[in-house]
């Protein structure tokens, strides 16, 4: 297994203790810190697993396949914490999840069809926005942060929106080819 591989199933990995230390009080008030650290490092993970396979040529269809798989499974598993916590509202990531299993099962009827569809700017935008909100959120500094916190949360749901529109639009033709 490549290093890219190895930091997508890191991530992965921290998944269920990030969710651990958002939802319990064992560690006490470094709980948070704790949560955000792992939170932090598993998106710098994100964004250097890509780099690290496009420079050295070492993308693999597994992490092709996992690579997303453990962005959606960070970020989804830290927005429902934030429900839970009374920190963002269900509806709204609601429509966030509904955006990624629309655009997953996009991409499957795409792959079946042969096509690949890369990911978009919008979408890149709106993976950075939802961790940034993640981040600010999670650090409740108060104060400030609290509308910093609130104009993340309406630009991650835009973003989210823009993109997945985006998708569809550009690849319109995925849909007619599908049998759809």
């Amino acid at each position: 297994m490549n290093l890219p591989n190895k930091l997508t199933v890191l991530r992965v990995i921290m998944v269920p203790f990030f969710v651990f230390f958002m939802l319990t009080d064992v560690g006490g008030p470094a709980n948070k810190w704790i949560a955000l650290i792992l939170f932090c490092v598993a998106s710098l993970t994100d964004m250097l697993d890509g780099k690290i396979a496009r420079k050295y040529n070492l993308v693999t269809n597994f992490g092709k396949f996992m690579d997303p798989l453990a962005d959606k499974l960070l970020v989804c598993s830290a927005m429902i914490c934030m429900i839970e916590m009374g920190k963002l509202p269900a509806w709204i990531v609601i429509v966030i999840i509904a955006r990624e299993f629309i655009i997953s099962g996009f991409r499957l009827v795409a792959s079946d069809n042969g096509i690949v569809i890369a990911a978009s700017y919008w979408g890149k935008f709106k993976t950075v926005f939802q961790m940034a909100m993640i981040i600010v959120l999670i650090a409740d500094f108060g104060g400030v942060f609290d509308i910093i916190a609130q104009v993340l949360i309406w630009i991650a749901l835009a973003l989210t929106i823009i993109s997945l529109i985006d998708y569809v639009v550009k690849n319109k033709e995925v849909l007619t080819q599908g049998g759809m």
